[in-house]
């Protein structure tokens, strides 16, 4: 099993960049869409919404739009040169139908990288950028994200990362703890629970997460899913060699924030390894950018994640 690797950085943004704003998976609200929208515009960035974003599906409604315009938008907007960061609408449920039909070779001759934004459902998308054009991503709010728009913190955040990234090297907050003791060095990778346990088993996954600082959040599950989730990346062999791990939010999980913490401890402590309770990245009120694909040092008793390189170069 190979040991997951440090991945290419995408130049930071400055004023006047072109940003393309896509909708990989849900539908969202447009009113939501616009306060982003307004954000990013406020940094100097020249927001371009594609044409998906709004579109709706005549059949499905917890998606975007149909799959061929949601793929389409987001590989238009890669393969514009103009174009200096695609930025994730929301999440909810749809990424994984399109990963295949993207032109990844094409995607992968663009001369220079992108920065690539979003969380939840974009964790399909996080782990291609890594697989299948080595190139690190950013796990961060998204435009027509709730929290984006309501939690000034989160939008400071993500500007930080975007335009001073050596000011956001080092990553805690208030709810940060250790569950189990320790430090460990390794690349940062994954991102949502659920849709890392789908992506076991399809012809691109990554063989594991050997060597890694493992991210790991998720939304509204219950228990037993949880537990059914955890149990599968560690009978597939994905959580083998883990450095460490970090664990972000488990926002309107069921049946509650201790019962949630005990599995942890029972379903990850046998790893021996380092392990960070409540992060403070994913569905959380307040959310951090945490960047995919960097060397880092993880210490779970100071409950901090320090990366050893700005997110964008």
């Amino acid at each position: 099993m190979s040991e997951v690797q440090p991945l290419q950085r995408p130049r930071r943004l400055t004023a006047g960049d072109r940003v393309a704003v896509v909708a990989p998976s849900g539908g969202l609200v447009p009113e939501r869409l616009e306060r982003g929208v307004s954000i990013l515009e406020s940094w100097g960035l020249l927001v371009e919404v594609m044409p998906s974003v709004l579109a709706g599906h005549p059949e499905l409604p917890y998606l975007a739009a149909p799959d061929a315009g949601r793929a389409a938008d987001l590989e238009k907007a890669w393969l514009d040169p103009g174009v200096a960061a695609v930025v994730c609408a929301r999440g909810g449920y749809g990424a994984q139908r399109i990963v295949d039909q993207l032109d990844w070779s094409a995607m992968a001759a663009q001369a220079e990288p992108k920065v690539f934004v979003g969380y939840s459902d974009v964790t399909a998308l996080h782990e291609a950028f890594a697989v299948r054009l080595g190139l690190s991503t950013l796990y961060g709010p998204m435009a027509a994200a709730a929290v984006f728009g309501a939690d000034p913190a989160t939008a400071e955040g993500l500007r930080r990362t975007l335009f001073e990234p050596e000011t956001v090297q080092l990553l805690t907050s208030p709810t940060a703890e250790c569950l189990l003791p320790g430090r460990a060095t390794g690349v940062t990778a994954g991102g949502c629970l659920t849709l890392l346990a789908a992506d076991r088993g399809t012809p691109f996954a990554r063989p594991g997460f050997e060597g890694a600082i493992l991210l790991l959040e998720d939304v509204d599950e219950d228990l037993y899913a949880l537990d059914r989730l955890l149990t599968q990346l560690l009978r597939s062999g994905a959580l083998a060699g883990v450095a460490g791990i970090a664990l972000g939010s488990w926002q309107d999980c069921r049946p509650s924030p201790d019962r949630i913490r005990q599995l942890m401890l029972e379903r990850l402590g046998p790893l021996g390894i380092p392990v960070i309770w409540e992060l403070g990245f994913g569905h959380s009120p307040t959310s951090l950018t945490v960047p995919l694909g960097i060397p880092a040092v993880l210490d779970a008793d100071a409950g901090t994640l320090r990366l050893e390189l700005p997110a964008l170069r």
